[in-house]
């Protein structure tokens, strides 16, 4: 070896002894983190939060899903959005308009199927019907004229309507917004290893305290009204990614012998019927995967594939019907390594 290699390796040695130290105390000292363990009501739902560290951030996390339910909750009679509904003049926060904004893009790449002016014809056909007569085409077609994404806009941080009697409802995305807020959060505080689920919307990075990436079920669609069943239809594993689902099995009604879903096309003002009963989206983030899972229950499998061929970010798990009433799945081809049942 000649003197300069010599003296390069003089110079680099120190520095690459450091190097493994720092990466094997770094290691001993993610070992030896504990896992926290949250839980508890939010958004008229549950969350379930795992993460790594030596401290319970709980009491932080509520602080950042309060934030999220001033901005978004109807139930908040003080949040942007209720004001907003109340044609208040009030400039929107930070957190309302990015939802607002990526709510409007879905809408766009949707075809109008992902739409948060719809809640008027939902409830049209939730439980005022549930124990009264079926809506006649002349209500829902006399709600369909202030329901369009398009008759609202947000401009210089006001929201903009086409007509005083749309309203707004981002329950279709608000929940994926929050598991997003709080993985910010956690990210914010050094934490790199965790699972956050509100209501089934997820986000998970890193590794779980088994050392293994995150292991999701996938619920199988049976009528499930009640919410008790929980038989999986499949396990994803899966780490560094959001992922939503919605479904009808949960969340329907027969009336006159029909059954009827809660997804109303907003295009038609009625229950959608096809055959999709349950699609998964995996995404960069989870208010994402929130709005294209709805759009997809509205648009049905055909449709859906057509969107998913255009955005390659996107996974998607469906779960439909066949013709002979047999449960037939169909996934992005991207997904077919993370099948583990």
């Amino acid at each position: 070896m000649d003197k300069k290699r010599r003296r390069l390796l003089f110079v680099q040695l120190p520095f690459l002894l450091f190097l493994i130290a720092g990466t094997v105390y770094v290691a001993l000292n993610q070992h030896d983190t504990p896992y926290q363990h949250n839980h508890g009501s939010v958004f008229g739902t549950v969350y379930k939060i795992t993460y790594q560290s030596d401290r319970d951030l709980n009491g932080e996390i509520l602080s950042e899903l309060a934030k999220v339910d001033d901005a978004l909750s109807m139930f908040n009679p003080r949040s942007v959005i209720s004001r907003v509904n109340r044609n208040e003049n009030v400039r929107v926060n930070n957190m309302f308009a990015h939802v607002f904004n990526l709510a409007e893009k879905v809408s766009g790449e949707t075809g109008g199927a992902f739409d948060i002016t719809v809640a008027p014809l939902v409830n049209l056909w939730g439980f005022g019907f549930k124990s009264g007569a079926r809506p006649t085409a002349h209500t829902v077609d006399s709600l369909r004229r202030f329901v369009g994404y398009r008759k609202v806009s947000l401009r210089n941080g006001k929201v903009v309507k086409s007509d005083q009697r749309v309203m707004l409802d981002c329950s279709a995305i608000a929940k994926g917004y929050g598991s997003d807020v709080v993985a910010r959060f956690l990210e914010s505080k050094g934490i790199h290893n965790y699972m956050v689920e509100i209501g089934g919307e997820i986000v998970c990075r890193g590794i779980s305290e088994r050392r293994l990436p995150w292991k999701i079920g996938v619920t199988k669609p049976v009528d499930d009204s009640l919410n008790t069943n929980e038989e999986l239809q499949t396990v994803l594993n899966v780490t560094d990614v959001a992922m939503a689902t919605s479904g009808n099995y949960r969340n329907f009604y027969y009336k006159g012998g029909k059954k009827y879903a809660h997804t109303v096309d907003p295009h038609t003002g009625y229950p959608v019927q096809h055959s999709l009963l349950s699609a998964t989206v995996l995404a960069p983030d989870c208010a994402t995967a929130d709005a294209y899972a709805t759009s997809f229950m509205v648009m049905g499998v055909d449709k859906a594939k057509a969107v998913l061929s255009r955005h390659p970010e996107l996974m998607a798990y469906f779960i439909y019907s066949g013709h002979d009433g047999k449960y037939r799945v169909w996934y992005s081809p991207s997904l077919k390594g993370k099948i583990t049942k």
